[in-house]
């Protein structure tokens, strides 16, 4: 892979911001054509045209022409006065897929930056050298403004980084590894700021990991129904073959698997007086497939954001056109990643339904809350209690960022995205969804201890045996943090997604956008 050269595929930036792929270098092609962008910029400034960005000034002092001799003066200016957002920093991989995102744009040639400007911000991935930019402060339209102007301005050798675990002055770790900071010529520090690079590296990164989410909840939610006495019978393919949604036959065909060759199916397939399950077990095709329907979309959304150029304005070295438009506005982001938090609140929810119905006597026939002995013990009782809290605030997280719009910039930009509070909110829900999920894998293992010596699935076993790994039986009343919390960064480092592709191999992929025919 080499930046500029082809295509990110999403996969790609999770693996360089997570520091499990080497840093890709520019691209050879790539490099002419930033040249040939970079002489277009340059032929501008000595003819004396008024280019916004560039003989200008910005947003809404567009009409304040600057003298060329001051051009640099102007990109030094720009960076130190958008670098004013607030809030902790963004997470380490997040800074690093939005370095690999800006680097990869700016190599598309479109930009008019000098290749060096590109080469410098994969030093920074190399050499684990991270801005620390602070997550709040974009309205998600003229581009991530404040964020990308903290991840930009330590390419002067100002703001501060994070580098070995510890924050440094930019200048103190530029002189670390011997670079010399850089000076930015006319357009650069406007090209390095314009676009949708913090919102689309948080968005990215929240949907690896939604993604693996959903996988787990295939599992989690196979094993609830098995450790509850449920029928697959809703999973059987001549069903969903009548509702061809795509995400649901997907889903449905994965239940399905994971549920053949349970000795617990087998001991109350002829014997049991319930007609069919509730909704939380046998509807879960239809969410779960709805999410995963939901989510391809997002997929397609940030895979074509994370290689599109998008800063303003844009330069057509074949005919040395300088094109003024909104390419930096991020209203389909911004919409896809509210889209990204709906459906993990989704599937949180329906996962919810199922835990309380494993630790509620009436529903599952076990002791109350799964205990030894209830009253003496109170079992698992509040594993319940949050989840519920954890749904309940996703309920909060989904209400949509993208509808919002406060004008800015003096009125200049006067609709905005709001998608970096979009992707913020994404991340955070997904992050509950994980915890969700790892609950109900703890409660459908301690459910399963009740039907010994029977045994489920040899997938579910699998599965049974993972949460065993981290969590043991429940004897006794016990302080369970440590060993839920084990669970949850199991489930986030998709150790329970990788069962279900080893399994039954990678889940099949969806169109959003087509059904079957019934």
């Amino acid at each position: 892979m080499r930046v500029g050269a082809v295509e990110l595929r999403l996969a790609d930036v999770e693996a360089v911001a997570l520091e499990r792929a080497a840093v890709p270098a520019l691209d050879p092609e790539a490099r002419a054509r930033m040249e040939r962008a970079r002489s277009v910029v340059e032929g501008a400034l000595a003819e004396g045209r008024v280019v916004y960005g560039v003989t200008t000034g910005f947003g809404r002092l567009a009409d304040v022409v600057v003298p060329p001799p001051q051009a640099r003066a102007l990109q030094e200016n720009l960076l130190r006065s958008h670098a004013v957002g607030v809030g902790a920093p963004l997470e380490r991989a997040e800074v690093r897929a939005m370095l690999l995102l800006r680097a990869h744009v700016l190599a598309r040639g479109y930009s008019g930056v000098r290749p060096v400007v590109v080469e410098r911000l994969l030093d920074f991935l190399r050499l684990g050298i991270h801005p620390v930019v602070p997550e709040q402060g974009s309205v998600g339209a003229s581009g991530d403004l404040a964020p990308l102007a903290h991840l930009a301005l330590p390419l002067l050798g100002e703001g501060e980084v994070e580098r070995g675990g510890r924050r440094w002055s930019a200048a103190e770790a530029l002189a670390s590894v011997g670079l010399a900071p850089l000076v930015l010529e006319a357009k650069e520090a406007l090209a390095l700021i314009n676009g949708t690079q913090a919102m689309t590296a948080v968005g990215v990164l929240a949907l690896r990991a939604a993604e693996r989410a959903l996988e787990t909840a295939e599992l989690a939610g196979a094993l609830s129904l098995d450790a509850l006495r449920g029928s697959p019978d809703a999973f059987d393919p001549r069903l969903h073959a009548l509702r061809p949604h795509p995400g649901q036959v997907a889903s449905a065909a994965r239940l399905w698997a994971l549920l053949q060759g349970s000795a617990i199916r087998e001991s109350h397939r002829h014997n049991d007086p319930r007609v069919q399950d509730a909704y939380a077990l046998r509807c879960m095709p239809q969410v779960h497939g709805a999410a995963r329907q939901a989510l391809a979309y997002v997929h397609r959304v940030l895979a074509v954001e994370a290689n599109a150029v998008t800063d303003n304005p844009l330069v057509f070295p074949e005919d040395g056109a300088v094109l003024s438009g909104g390419n930096f506005h991020g209203q389909i982001v911004a919409q896809a990643l509210d889209l990204l938090a709906i459906a993990a609140a989704d599937l949180a929810s329906i996962a919810e339904r199922r835990i309380e119905r494993l630790l509620n006597p009436e529903a599952s026939g076990f002791p109350a809350f799964l205990a030894p002995e209830p009253g003496l013990h109170s079992g698992l009782m509040m594993l319940q209690v949050t989840a519920a809290a954890l749904v309940s605030e996703m309920k909060t997280l989904a209400h949509p960022a993208s509808v919002d719009s406060i004008p800015t910039g003096a009125g200049r930009e006067d609709h905005v995205s709001m998608g970096m509070a979009a992707a913020l909110k994404a991340r955070r829900a997904v992050r509950n969804l994980e915890a969700v999920l790892a609950i109900e894998l703890l409660c459908a293992a301690q459910a399963l201890e009740f039907l010994r010596p029977l045994r489920s699935s040899p997938m579910l076993e699998a599965a049974y045996d993972r949460v065993r790994r981290m969590v043991a039986p429940l004897r006794a009343d016990r302080y369970l943090q440590p060993e839920l919390d084990a669970l949850i960064a199991d489930v986030r480092a998709g150790a329970f997604a990788a069962l279900v592709d080893e399994a039954l191999g990678p889940a099949p992929a969806v169109d959003p956008f087509r059904g079957g025919t019934p």
